[in-house]
């Protein structure tokens, strides 16, 4: 029951460092960790968001490459 609620948890925490991930290439706003103190605690938000890049990268390589998705033609603006 413990080992699946830290599954839970650590899925989660994946989930939201993924979304940041994509928020930071969309917008090119990111975390500041730099309000976190040295130590630790830094380390652990930096590579945090750190896997969620790499996850990100990996999802979008995946969404190039799978017939799953495709590319959706400019729209025109109104």
């Amino acid at each position: 029951m413990v080992l699946g609620r830290l599954t839970h948890y650590a899925l989660d925490i994946v989930f939201f460092s993924t979304v940041l991930a994509g928020v930071k290439r969309h917008t090119g706003m990111q975390v500041a960790t730099t309000g976190f103190p040295e130590g630790p605690a830094r380390q652990t938000a930096d590579t945090i968001l750190g896997v969620g890049d790499k996850v990100f990268d990996l999802v979008a390589a995946t969404s190039y490459t799978s017939s799953w998705f495709e590319r959706e033609p400019p729209q025109p603006r109104k």
